[in-house]
């Protein structure tokens, strides 16, 4: 079949090309399985939203579509003339059945009308950046946000002629003074790396408004299950789904939530970047999401209950955990996660960075390795893995002292994980005179 695609082209020269133009009336879509379980708990979409039962053979769970193209028809030729490609079964890169139904799940979770999945965090977050700008756009961030986040706005955007401006987190006052003429966008974190300092999404969403701003929100230390920002009125929330999401860390993935409107708007930039997803890792990261929920409610209520510990111990500095009274902003905490803390905690220990090192040789159950958000308990010193790329006065602005840990906590029996905590302690401190 000949087809001209001359009519793309010029409605891409005016600018009015179909994921562009915002004012468009959309339908779902893409889906197999419309029904997101919405007026049910969230273990209940965890388990069913999205899911594709296979009609042919009875199969009980979405089949993983392992292919690489589709057949063509006059629909997705009309598809691909009118730039409605996400619509169609086309060409994976462009979208894949295993594509739509973790996107389904997910936008359940989220409370979004759609969602992408990409390839990695860094692919859903670079594209969701880019994708809302254009050249001369500027960007304020948080100077707290995670080290590849960081290095991507502060190095990449340049090359594309956008700027960016860092400030506190927390200080609305220093966010709405780096708001400038051509800001287009501002990018925080729910919960910061590894500070755990907590965004105060109510007060950056006025900001948005008031500046007629567009607002993302990284949610990958809180989740959907802890918070939805896009009930808060952010327009976009990304998450890395090698964490929590997907829970075993055994893939590499990332997400994207919104309107259909604005998510439409990003999948062009998507197909640019080549960040889909694989369908492979589309079946693995639904089938981790059954299990969301149950996971989620283990790691807080682990969290919880050993940032108490830590924080009671003699030889321990400080803890960070919004979880805890001693928090700089629990009052927030209280308001916006009501009790669902997260399970990251990071803390300091007496002795430095060579006590620290000590801590992680001695520990038998959290394993020392970068990531987090997997059942196992995972720690690492963010001053040589998620900060790395900053310099030690850079470092040091952000509040990362010698002897900072982050611990992911993970689904191990709480008991056990205290007693190895207990143990390695006590080899770190027996020998010095300040043991207690």
């Amino acid at each position: 079949m000949k087809k001209s695609y001359q009519g793309i082209e010029q409605k891409r020269d005016e600018g009015n090309i179909w994921f562009n133009d915002l004012k468009r009336k959309r339908t779902q879509g893409p889906t197999l399985s419309t029904n997101r379980y919405e007026n049910c708990k969230i273990s209940t979409k965890s388990i069913h939203a999205g899911q594709y039962d296979d009609p042919t053979t009875g199969a009980l769970g979405t089949p993983i579509f392992q292919c690489s193209t589709f057949y063509l028809n006059r629909s997705s030729y009309e598809a691909i003339e009118e730039g409605r490609g996400r619509d169609e079964m086309i060409y994976t890169r462009y979208g894949n059945p295993s594509q739509w139904s973790v996107q389904e799940k997910l936008s359940a979770l989220e409370n979004a009308e759609s969602s992408i999945v990409f390839s990695s965090g860094m692919a859903a977050i670079s594209t969701a950046i880019l994708g809302m700008l254009d050249k001369g756009s500027h960007v304020v961030s948080s100077r707290d946000i995670y080290g590849g986040t960081y290095n991507f706005l502060h190095e990449d955007l340049d090359k594309f002629g956008m700027s960016v401006t860092f400030t506190s987190p927390t200080d609305i006052e220093d966010i709405e003074a780096a708001i400038q003429d051509n800001t287009k966008i501002l990018y925080f974190e729910s919960l910061t790396n590894p500070l755990l300092k907590i965004t105060p999404i109510k007060a950056i969403v006025a900001l948005g408004k008031k500046y007629n701003l567009r607002v993302i929100i990284d949610n990958t230390f809180l989740t959907p299950y802890n918070i939805t920002p896009l009930d808060l009125g952010v327009d976009l929330v990304v998450n890395s789904a090698s964490k929590y999401l997907n829970g075993h860390s055994d893939l590499i993935g990332g997400t994207v939530s919104g309107s259909r409107k604005l998510v439409d708007r990003l999948w062009p930039q998507m197909l640019k970047n080549g960040g889909s997803m694989d369908p492979h890792a589309c079946f693995l990261l639904e089938r981790s999401l059954k299990t969301f929920a149950l996971r989620m409610r283990t790691h807080n209520a682990n969290a919880f209950t050993l940032a108490t510990y830590l924080e009671n111990h003699s030889n321990i500095n400080k803890v960070y955990y919004p979880g805890l009274a001693s928090h700089d902003q629990h009052e927030l905490a209280k308001h916006q996660l009501k009790g669902k803390n997260s399970g990251m905690i990071s803390f300091e220990i007496k002795g430095g960075d060579e006590n620290a090192h000590a801590l992680l040789e001695f520990l038998k159950l959290p394993k020392e390795a970068t990531s987090l958000g997997g059942v196992e308990s995972l720690i690492s010193l963010p001053y040589n893995t998620s900060q790395a790329s900053l310099t030690k006065e850079q470092q040091k602005a952000i509040g990362i002292n010698d002897g900072l840990i982050r611990l992911s906590v993970g689904v191990e029996d709480i008991e056990d994980l205290i007693s190895d905590f207990e143990h390695a302690l006590h080899s770190i401190f027996k020998k010095q005179t300040n043991y207690a």
